[in-house]
């Protein structure tokens, strides 16, 4: 899977560009979501970039930021751009959601694009109501990997890390952290290959009660464990309060079904998200009987095959490179 596209909204708002100084007219500080590209405002260095939108947008009234390509020439790590943010937190009271890396397939691998402890992100925000990362630096060419610290963060409605291998270090944060408010959680959890190292263990707080009391989406995917993960989910505590369950993207195989099948009901959920999937013909519709009936949208769509080589089978997640 590549990211053909960059956002088109964010936040309840559509995504605006920065253009180079005098192409275009600029809308209303809290009209969009503003997103910065070194590419699109004229191959500038980040920190002039960064200089630029401070000076041309009134940064009292920005409510949603949105970092695409922050390298100018050769690829470099988000970091030094990203303190550059942090260090004018206090510009931006009005700042509710916040998007790291929306950068597409072509313009760098998910794998490759090197990222950094972005704790510092929820600490310089605290009303913070959004925040989404992209990457991890699996290939390890940063000086640090992407990385997070448990934090209690009183604001934080949504949060999402897109990865083709997330940390288990960052996993168990997110798990460790306290955040009361937190309505939507979703993690790529990627494969080993691209430093996915993450285990159903690891998962275990997320999956509890108690920890996340507002949570009502919960997204585990993408994940080579997927059936281990759907095994877990089926008997987990928070399930019961979730209004939608995402177990997409991975290697998900009847097996896995059958766990969600015979655990506690599920029914009571407005959505089941299992898109791209091993499963066969015959457990596809077990699945839509069962939820069908109870009027919960079960997505099916972008059944998978095993690849073969020689004897065995090889099952492959949406986003690993």
């Amino acid at each position: 899977m590549t990211f053909a596209d960059h956002f088109e909204t964010f936040h309840g708002l559509p995504v605006f560009t920065l253009p180079e100084p005098g192409e275009k007219a600029l809308p209303a500080a809290d009209g969009v979501a503003w997103r910065l590209d070194c590419f699109e405002a004229g191959e500038l260095p980040f920190a002039e970039l960064w200089r630029s939108f401070t000076d041309r947008v009134p940064s009292t009234g920005v409510q949603a930021l949105v970092i695409g390509p922050w390298w100018d020439d050769e690829y470099s790590e988000l970091r030094p751009a990203l303190e550059l943010i942090l260090a004018d937190a206090g510009r931006f009271p009005a700042l509710r959601a916040l998007f790291l890396a929306d950068v597409t397939g072509e313009e760098c691998e998910i794998s490759w694009l090197q990222l950094t402890d972005v704790t510092p992100v929820l600490e310089a925000f605290p009303l913070l109501e959004e925040f989404g990362v992209r990457g991890g630096d699996s290939q390890g060419l940063g000086e640090e990997p992407l990385s997070l610290r448990p934090v209690r963060h009183d604001a934080l409605r949504a949060l999402r890390f897109e990865s083709g291998g997330l940390p288990g270090q960052v996993v168990r944060a997110v798990g460790a952290c306290e955040l009361p408010a937190l309505e939507h959680l979703e993690l790529w959890l990627g494969v080993s290959q691209y430093g996915g190292d993450a285990t159903v263990a690891d998962l275990v707080p997320i999956l509890s009660a108690g920890r996340l009391p507002a949570l009502r989406h919960l997204g585990l995917q993408d994940s080579e464990l997927q059936d281990e993960i759907a095994a877990a989910v089926a008997s987990a505590p928070v399930v019961a309060q979730l209004e939608s369950l995402s177990l997409s993207m991975g290697t998900l195989t009847d097996a896995g079904a059958e766990a969600l099948l015979g655990g506690q009901p599920l029914t009571h959920l407005k959505r089941l998200d299992l898109h791209h999937h091993f499963l066969g013909e015959a457990m596809a519709d077990r699945l839509r009987t069962a939820f069908g009936s109870a009027g919960t949208e079960v997505d099916l769509s972008g059944h998978q095959t095993p690849h073969r080589w020689r004897d065995e089978e090889w099952r492959y997640v949406a986003v690993s490179e």
